[in-house]
């Protein structure tokens, strides 16, 4: 009874955990961990119901992590099932029941679904105990499916996992299916305002800014993790970048249709103009009710300044337009930024937005090749990129890559 209760408050104090974190990506991720970790699983993966199928949304793996350098991620790909009765998580889903199944291997032959074999097959893993729980929100509707993977004992052998887990392990899972949809929710709003910035620069689009959002997070939680700054913290400031990476353009919804649109290149008249839109976005989120809004406005802001010092909009009254008193430049404009004087999240957001956009097709221009685009950044190291964040970047192109497949533009 002890150890019952023990492992109820553990996931009491896990829901109010995940009840802080606002992005869903982030959120699924800290769900899967903490789901693993309260059953002492290797594997586990993540479903999201969008309409009437299943999308494979997250996925961790602790055996065939250990076979990636350190520091690496597991990389996997998304695909959606249907919610039918043909597959594990389909049936869970469809049904709303939890399904603990020893080995997957030799199952029942009542059971209306087979499991498939094809990651197994691929990678030589052997999945053998497997606990599926539906994500249930009030209405008893799932909202997804929590797929858990090879329970260890304390010698780390696999065995199935307890029955005694499952009612409190339903209970997260009801705990997280609110998180889910209230994650959902604000990545929607974050997306419409982002489609207000789309309908007037069609460059702005979801899987642009999802994109530069998840370059962001990956380079700050290395660059972190490098200064040994903890776990916690990483945590707790990478759920806030994210969501500001999504808005770092927004403020181009006060520039007139005559620039953002032209297809040749902006006079000078017309780029001082277009340069506008950092303070516009800085200025949406002017009055400061969390950190959210602070965040939002140093991404708005700063993302265009330069490391050399010769970006913009510098050293600026967001509000008046005027230089700051003290930081005017020869021609009596303002100073641009340099070096540690720009936030860390504008340098941040400033290289992944340009990795995005010389990796991506527009309406003007082909994608660019991939060593084309990793020479330019290399050369630019010290000039318009912090150079520990290119060398980062440098050494980590296949998880940039990875991230690319996840959020493919609707044309490829």
């Amino acid at each position: 009874m002890e150890r019952l209760n023990g492992k109820l408050m553990k996931v009491i104090h896990l829901g109010f955990e995940i009840s802080q974190i606002k992005d869903i990506d982030l959120l699924l991720e800290k769900i899967l961990s903490e789901a693993r970790s309260f059953t002492n699983c290797d594997a586990g993966s993540l479903y999201i119901k969008e309409g009437d199928s299943l999308k494979f949304s997250y996925a961790q793996n602790d055996t065939m992590r250990r076979t990636l350098p350190a520091g690496k991620k597991l990389p996997y790909s998304t695909f959606s099932i249907p919610i039918s009765n043909n597959s594990i998580a389909g049936y869970v889903a469809s049904n709303g029941s939890i399904l603990n199944i020893h080995d997957v291997y030799d199952m029942k032959e009542a059971y209306p679904f087979s499991f498939n074999r094809s990651y197994d097959d691929l990678t030589g893993y052997r999945t053998r105990s497997m606990l599926t729980i539906p994500l249930k929100n009030a209405r008893s509707g799932a909202v997804g499916v929590l797929q858990l993977i090879n329970a260890m004992d304390a010698d780390g052998s696999v065995i199935p996992f307890a029955g005694q887990d499952e009612e409190i392990i339903t209970y997260f899972a009801s705990n997280a299916a609110v998180a889910v949809e209230r994650a959902k929710m604000t990545r929607e709003i974050i997306l419409r305002m982002n489609k207000m910035a789309e309908m007037r620069d069609p460059k702005e689009t979801g899987p642009h800014v999802n994109r530069v959002a998840s370059y962001a997070v990956f380079l700050y939680e290395t660059w972190a993790t490098k200064r040994g700054i903890s776990q916690e913290e990483i945590e707790k400031t990478r759920d806030v970048l994210r969501m500001s990476a999504m808005l770092h353009d927004v403020g181009k919804v006060a520039i007139t249709d005559n620039i953002l649109k032209k297809p040749g290149r902006f006079t000078p008249e017309e780029f001082e103009i277009m340069k506008l839109h950092t303070l516009y976005g800085a200025n949406l989120f002017a009055d400061i009710y969390s950190e959210f809004d602070e965040s939002a406005a140093e991404v708005a802001l700063n993302h265009h300044e330069r490391w050399d010092g010769r970006g913009y909009p510098g050293y600026i009254d967001t509000q008046t337009q005027e230089p700051l008193a003290g930081f005017q430049n020869e021609q009596g404009g303002a100073r641009g930024k340099k070096g540690e004087e720009i936030p860390l999240f504008g340098r941040i957001v400033a290289l992944a937005d340009v990795f995005d956009a010389l990796s991506s097709r527009r309406c003007y221009k082909e994608a660019w090749q991939e060593d084309e685009v990793v020479k330019t950044i290399a050369e630019e190291a010290g000039k318009q990129f912090d150079p520990e964040l290119v060398a980062i970047f440098l050494e980590n192109i296949d998880s940039f890559q990875q991230i690319q497949k996840r959020y493919p533009d609707e044309h490829e």
